[in-house]
């Protein structure tokens, strides 16, 4: 951390007092990305743990201090947490030191307090307060705890519509943390990709970011969104990335969507994308650090959170590549295989969540899809259309022997009540992992399951099909489920978001559907719910809704 001299605490304050003056508009020749005011790009919490957690904030105390332009002074910014709204118990405050050389954000870890129990925080620049926001602590290891609640959520793409599955989240008031499992933002330039053709929202900047500069804004840019806001306000978040952080199917040397030398070095991009990453989010991660860990809640649950990106082999060319089931190729990288391998066991916690930001079900073509079926379904996923082959070779799919030595490991070790949280394939789909995909459900068990939560706002089936929802892409389903008799559930077209109840009983996933993702105003409805009893490995639905 930086240590300051009197001068430029002194320095500090004026500044302090500056920004205080600022109008609220945004100031002339800024971009979307600038926010309005002192802290106009919220607040947040993450990574919860028993007697921590990480806070976050943004700062503009200058108007030349706009995000990813490197100006603007250093800053100290005040912190407090208390284990009341009124802030008349505060039980940790502090400083901490920002700038532009980490684009004026703050991340600190708040220390010392009382496990699974609600706090609020805020942060202050002189005489400026910012907004006040709610975080939950972690309950300690070891402890009975009856019951937990996360948002699941994934694939928010600004140019293609409003982010109200957020606000939706953020007004039930029962979550302890929002899982988000990857593609928090989106690289593309301003008509590359939004709402079937329609920019609902232009990105900024108006180009495909490959530089620092080009994520920070980015970043800056969905933190202002007023129901993204709200939502940091209300509950910690756990994230990891997937591939739209940096660059549309991204691997540890490459990405389908980088042209080495045009867009410049793959590395340089990467590690740009995972400094902006470690800078404008609430997460336990700086840059060259390991974004795969592990967060127990008690004696209930731990939760694995993956990287899937940072380590990977390329992916094969299709579902018909000898590659795919090669020993040789990982998805995980050998030292995460290993850890996680080391938290899927038969001791500790009894669920075994695993944050996923790609389907690790194995999920084949079936044979009965027409020509625009076939073609539509490609293009959603970015797999191959071949009968009978993994549809989509940049999940598990892809990487056969990674996927193989989880399900052996499980199946083995008779490890119990394990459960994959996945995003990623913009739809909702419940699974059984069986231990032999060719033999089940005749023969075999499945080794635990899989709850999928569709996108935000990016693009579904129907979208790309250009016809309404739950017409065309219902044939499509059942033709999948078909072909897959351990997928129990699957919904190609809805956008919206999830809730994942936990208790000693069950595991339960409720999918809600927005009612139009370029409505700023849309309406959710709870479309279906699925359940997973305790030492079963196997989902079912959970019939005549909400139980």
């Amino acid at each position: 951390m930086t240590t300051f001299t009197r001068r430029q605490v002194l320095r500090t304050a004026g500044v302090a007092a500056v920004a205080g003056t600022m109008a609220t508009g945004t100031p002339a020749g800024a971009s979307s990305a600038s926010g309005t005011g002192l802290f106009g790009h919220g607040i947040a919490s993450g990574d919860p743990m028993p007697g921590s957690v990480l806070l976050w904030t943004r700062v503009t105390p200058t108007p030349e201090s706009l995000p990813g332009s490197g100006a603007g002074p250093d800053v100290l910014v005040g912190w407090e947490i208390s284990a009341d709204a009124a802030f008349k118990k505060v039980v940790a405050r502090g400083t901490a030191a920002t700038g532009p050389a980490r684009d004026h954000t703050v991340k600190v870890v708040a220390a010392g307090l009382a496990p699974a129990t609600s706090h609020w925080f805020r942060f202050t620049l002189g005489r400026e307060s910012s907004p006040v926001g709610r975080t939950r602590t972690a309950p300690a290891a070891g402890t009975a705890v009856a019951r937990l609640k996360f948002g699941v959520v994934s694939c928010a793409n600004w140019q293609a519509g409003y982010f109200s599955s957020y606000r939706h989240l953020a007004a039930r008031g029962d979550l302890d943390a929002v899982l988000h499992l990857g593609d928090y933002l989106y690289e593309y330039a301003p008509g590359d990709y939004q709402a079937r053709d329609v920019v609902v929202r232009p990105h900024d900047p108006a180009l495909e970011m490959t530089q620092l500069a080009h994520y920070r804004r980015r970043h800056a840019q969905y933190k202002t969104d007023a129901d993204l806001q709200a939502l940091h306000a209300a509950a910690p978040f756990i994230v990891t990335w997937d591939d739209h952080e940096s660059a549309n199917d991204a691997w540890q040397g490459g990405a389908e969507n980088h042209t080495e030398g045009a867009e410049g070095a793959w590395r340089e991009r990467f590690d740009a994308a995972h400094r902006a990453y470690a800078e404008w989010m609430p997460v336990r991660y700086e840059p060259g650090g390991q974004l795969y860990r592990r967060l127990d809640f008690g004696s209930l649950a731990s939760l694995s959170m993956l990287d899937l990106r940072s380590y990977r082999d390329q992916q094969a060319a299709n579902g018909a590549d000898p590659a795919v089931s090669s020993p040789a190729r990982t998805i995980t990288g050998a030292a995460q295989m290993d850890w996680l391998l080391g938290n899927l066991q038969s001791t500790g916690p009894q669920w075994k969540l695993v944050g996923n930001p790609v389907m690790i079900a194995p999920v084949r073509f079936p044979s009965t899809l027409n020509t625009a079926e076939l073609a539509g379904v490609q293009k959603l996923v970015g797999g191959t259309s071949i009968s009978g082959v993994p549809y989509n070779v940049d999940q598990w799919d892809g990487y056969e022997a990674d996927r193989n030595r989880v399900v052996r490991h499980l199946r083995d070790n008779a490890v119990k009540d394990t459960v994959f949280l996945t995003g990623d394939i913009h739809s909702g789909w419940a699974c059984d992992i069986p231990a032999d995909p060719a033999t089940y459900p005749a023969t075999g068990d499945s080794v635990a399951v899989e709850l999928v939560c569709t996108s935000v706002t990016s693009d579904n089936l129907d979208d790309i099909l250009k016809v309404p929802p739950r017409t065309a892409s219902v044939a499509v389903e059942n033709a999948f489920k078909a072909a897959n008799p351990h997928v129990k559930y699957l919904d190609f077209d809805s956008h919206g978001y999830s809730v994942l109840d936990v208790t000693a009983a069950g595991v339960r996933m409720d999918w809600y559907v927005l009612a139009e993702r370029t409505s700023a105003s849309s309406g959710s409805t709870l479309s279906t719910s699925f359940k997973v009893q305790a030492n079963t490995g196997k989902v079912t639905p959970i019939q005549g809704g909400l139980q």
